[in-house]
């Protein structure tokens, strides 16, 4: 009993001594816990700080870095920093980084239905395939046409409605599109090879070169911003509308499974947060700064500006449903994809004639 009244003692003249010092005592606030940070690499397809789709992982890596108050700190590399614009897939599948920004139908020669995750021609527009992606059952499909490569998909920002793509002689019939080489990727440079057409792939740094010195006859890219800064409009002078072959183009944020799963699970969320938030950015910057791009081409530049006739997309349609329907025949995983893009698409398309579609039309 002598020895528990002691202790007693003891503790109570501890307590009474610290008495106007609480800032001495410890508490998880003001424990310093040292973390070593997880530092990563993301390679991408595009030049580096590349204005729009080159600066939505730079924005990304930064906001992780903010909401995770820098315990997961990204090193972004732009195309041939690190490896070629077309190897980043391969690079992320077999764990040499553990990121990637490009887009999806760059892998059609190994995963065929990767295709649908970018656009396909006279597919779904911005709006939808956000919609099909993040509440319509498309990401689940996407992370299982990646599952055998060890990749997580991320939707990483969309460019909406390309424009047609530059030409050096105007288009008026399908014709003017046999023997025609232009860079083109993914099915619609298919649908331009069942054209007539030399579907031609090349990384966006080339571009310019290849029209100019006559390696290829036209290019697309992706509309007035960017075209702008990469001066297509001196090595072509028609500029046609609209793109028919991506009319909602997504790019994506590649992830090694194995590196995320080491993640805790604080990391991982704001890691799809932060995703979402590019994605979206993405598209509104795109909005907002195609319009002053398009008016310094056309006013300043002597761009002509040019629709493609009715005939030419009518045709052009009919060849993309053909294209469509036989590849995906040709792979059972394409073919599943296909099959739930074409159920949202019918449901989206109804509703949106009576919606977006009508607004447009009847808007003075």
């Amino acid at each position: 009993m002598k020895r528990l009244v002691a202790l007693m003692v003891a503790y109570s003249a501890i307590v009474l001594s610290g008495c106007g010092k609480a800032e001495q005592t410890p508490t998880l606030d003001t424990v310093a816990v040292e973390v070593k940070p997880i530092e990563w690499k993301l390679v991408t397809s595009w030049p580096k700080n590349f204005p729009g789709i080159g600066m939505a992982p730079e924005n990304f890596a930064d906001l992780v870095a903010k909401m995770s108050n820098g315990r997961l700190t990204i090193k972004v590399y732009g195309a041939g920093e690190l490896m070629p614009a077309f190897e980043v897939f391969d690079a992320v599948s077999q764990g040499t980084v553990q990121m990637g920004h490009s887009a999806a139908y760059y892998w059609k020669g190994k995963v065929p239905a990767a295709q649908f995750f970018t656009s396909i021609p006279f597919g779904l527009n911005a709006r939808e395939m956000n919609g099909w992606l993040h509440h319509g059952g498309g990401m689940q499909l996407w992370e299982e046409v990646y599952q055998p490569f060890g990749i997580m998909p991320l939707a990483g920002g969309n460019t909406g409605v390309q424009m047609g793509g530059w030409f050096n002689k105007e288009i008026n019939s399908l014709d003017d599109l046999k023997g025609l080489k232009m860079r083109l990727p993914g099915l619609g440079g298919e649908v331009l090879k069942k054209a007539g057409g030399v579907p031609v792939t090349l990384p966006g740094g080339e571009l310019y070169t290849a029209l100019q010195t006559g390696a290829i006859d036209a290019t697309e890219w992706i509309g007035p911003y960017n075209d702008l800064a990469f001066g297509l409009h001196k090595a072509a002078k028609f500029y046609y509308y609209p793109g028919w072959h991506e009319p909602g183009s997504t790019l994506e944020f590649l992830i090694n499974k194995d590196a995320f799963a080491t993640l805790p699970a604080d990391l991982q969320t704001i890691v799809k947060v932060a995703s979402k938030a590019v994605n979206q950015d993405m598209l509104d910057e795109y909005t907002v700064k195609h319009i002053n791009a398009l008016d310094t081409l056309i006013s300043e530049q002597g761009v002509v500006l040019k629709q493609y006739p009715e005939a030419v997309m009518v045709e052009l349609a009919a060849i993309s449903k053909q294209v469509i329907a036989e590849q995906s025949m040709q792979d059972p995983m394409m073919k599943k994809v296909y099959q739930a893009y074409i159920d949202y698409e019918v449901g989206v398309r109804k509703y949106h004639e009576i919606s977006e579609d009508a607004y447009s039309r009847l808007r003075p």
